[in-house]
């Protein structure tokens, strides 16, 4: 079970995105040792444009994580690699789907991160949207980790990844985004943004689920 989550933005200095990627990279083992981070994706938004959704059984696990090795090195030596301070949302976590199997069956290599508003008075039927996409998540073989988000600012999203290319087109042409398009009228305050990302790492801990 997860509850809480963050996601944080990264911005390379030009020319030393392979040193952020594999310092991204190097963090996966440290991942390994924190039992209460539930969820890891180190991600490529765009040329310069990095990030790290992690999910947590609670608070307690969320601040564990924060307070540990990977903050420390990006705070750290890190941050010479990166053109401006790291930017962090915490968010909570309405449903979600992890993975099967051990770490080492674990291979994802694309994601999908969607934001959107509820439209105003409508965040209870969106949450429950969300909640209720699960079911369809999980018949989703391709779709190896899903997590449904309610983020700061009255913005919910979701989040997930996919072993290929393959895979994630099969999502974006499944269920869940169409009944996300069929409801939007009703439900949606904004155009959903859609960031199609590259996962650098991951990690998850096997007694999350």
């Amino acid at each position: 079970m997860v509850t809480t989550g963050l996601l944080v933005r990264l911005e390379a200095q030009h020319g030393r995105e392979g040193e952020l990627e594999d310092l991204l990279r190097s963090a996966q083992a440290l991942v390994a040792q924190e039992p209460a981070t539930s969820a890891w994706f180190a991600v490529r938004f765009g040329r310069l444009e990095y990030g790290i959704f992690d999910a947590f059984p609670d608070e307690a696990g969320r601040q564990a994580h924060l307070a540990g090795a990977v903050a420390a090195q990006l705070m750290g030596p890190g941050r010479q690699l990166l053109a401006r301070d790291p930017q962090i949302q915490r968010l909570s976590v309405l449903a979600h789907k992890l993975p099967q199997g051990t770490q080492a069956d674990l291979v994802v290599t694309r994601g999908l991160l969607l934001t959107f508003k509820a439209k105003q008075g409508h965040e209870p039927q969106v949450e429950q949207f969300l909640r209720d996409a699960q079911a369809l998540v999980e018949r989703e073989p391709g779709t190896t980790a899903w997590f449904a988000l309610h983020l700061e600012h009255g913005e919910y999203g979701i989040f997930d990844v996919f072993p290929d290319n393959m895979a994630r087109l099969s999502h974006l042409s499944g269920q869940v985004p169409r009944e996300l398009t069929k409801h939007a009228l009703s439900l949606l305050g904004s155009v959903p943004d859609m960031d199609m990302l590259q996962v650098l790492a991951a990690c998850f801990s096997a007694t999350a689920r």
